[in-house]
């Protein structure tokens, strides 16, 4: 059919007036990318992680925003695939981000990093490997302690808590599993305490029982133990079956809710530490977690407080600079300490290094009768 001259004039009207209406609209968001494993190894790590941000999204725009902005979340699912990561990373700048949020897990963060940093936008990550943050990019930031700082508190627990002599560690060969094991070992060999075991896995493995006679035939004197959520279930209930009866230690993602309940009585005596817990004994955390169970109708872990924390630290630096603006919000972030008494929302007293690092408090755990209880608190690397 031919388009009259009038119509398409009148086509290119409702064009240009709709080009308009996005672009007016565009200005009176702020849009944050979620970048996120919403299926995949790390599913349940990145539900977490997104629930969290969401909720503080919810709030944050009911109080008005961000400098008057509502906040325009969109997530998008990188099924736990770095390629997936870097289109999805990509997809957030080209569509003008003022932030990405996201990924949780360290190889598909460590895949896309360098996008947002050429272009020049804030990332907020939840990986922990050490290595994420020592490659020169100034946009990450992280959410969970960097395994550098963390890594030495664990020595020290199996040194003056466990009084291990002997340790097998177990890893989950990834980078976030080789980042732990790189930083546990050096830490566990400087307090005079031997490796027995040095047992690589890999990500999604099922079977975890060859694993486990490993472990009980080297006769150390405990286990450390460093996988993704659901391995960590599955380890957890080889290791049982083998009966195995000394200490079983790890980090956060060997206590988490998800784990317990996946592993059930073989996670009972599981103990470590752990970075965020909405079982520490803080009330800003308790009260993130009642609200978390309410809305999503199931308990929190580590990444629901992180992707929570993380949007709210993504409002406070921009509040604090007046302005929506990428420079001047990196520049206040790095060297930024956030503290509850001036935001809530962080939830914990944090400090953001040159290289996006954050230090706070982290705690000690065990599983007892099938709930973390936390059994210490620990000071931040740095006194701040």
């Amino acid at each position: 059919m031919k388009m009259s001259k009038r119509t398409a004039l009148l086509g290119g009207v409702t064009l240009t007036l709709g080009l308009g209406l996005g672009a007016a609209m565009a200005q009176e968001t702020v849009k944050v990318v979620g970048v996120i494993e919403m299926s995949g190894a790390g599913a349940t790590a990145g539900t977490n992680y997104k629930n969290g941000a969401q909720m503080a999204v919810d709030e944050i725009n009911a109080k008005g925003g961000i400098l008057g902005k509502k906040i325009d979340f969109v997530v998008y699912d990188t099924q736990t695939n770095p390629g997936n990561t870097r289109a999805a990373v990509q997809r957030g700048v080209d569509e003008g981000a003022f932030a990405i949020f996201g990924p949780v897990f360290s190889g598909p963060i460590s895949a896309s990093m360098q996008i947002a940093q050429k272009a020049g936008v804030p990332q907020i990550v939840g990986g922990e490997a050490a290595g994420l943050t020592k490659q020169g990019v100034t946009t990450i930031f992280r959410t969970s302690l960097n395994q550098a700082d963390a890594m030495p508190k664990l020595a020290e627990y199996f040194k003056n808590d466990v009084k291990a002599n002997s340790v097998a560690v177990v890893w989950v060969n990834n980078d976030f599993g080789k980042g732990g094991r790189d930083a546990i070992i050096p830490e566990l060999q400087k307090r005079g305490i031997k490796i027995a075991a040095d047992i690589a896995t890999e990500s999604a493995q099922a079977d975890f029982a060859a694993d486990a006679i490993k472990v009980k035939s080297s006769n150390a004197d405990a286990v450390f133990v460093y996988l993704n959520e659901e391995e960590s279930a599955r380890f957890l209930r080889a290791i049982k079956q083998q009966g195995y009866d000394k200490p079983i230690v790890g980090e956060t993602t060997l206590l988490g809710a998800k784990v317990i309940e996946l592993a059930g009585d073989a996670a009972e005596g599981a103990k470590g530490h752990v970075g965020l817990s909405v079982d520490a004994p803080n009330p800003l955390f308790a009260e993130f977690g009642k609200k978390f169970q309410a809305k999503f109708n199931y308990k929190s872990d580590h990444n629901g407080i992180k992707g929570y924390s993380g949007m709210y630290m993504l409002k406070h630096v921009a509040e604090k600079t007046g302005k929506l603006d990428k420079e001047a919000w990196l520049k206040y972030a790095h060297g930024a300490i956030i503290r509850t008494k001036d935001e809530p929302g962080i939830l914990i007293d944090s400090k953001f290094d040159a290289n996006g690092d954050v230090d706070r408090e982290s705690f000690l755990a065990e599983v007892k009768k099938g709930q973390q209880v936390i059994t210490g608190t620990l000071p931040p690397v740095n006194k701040f």
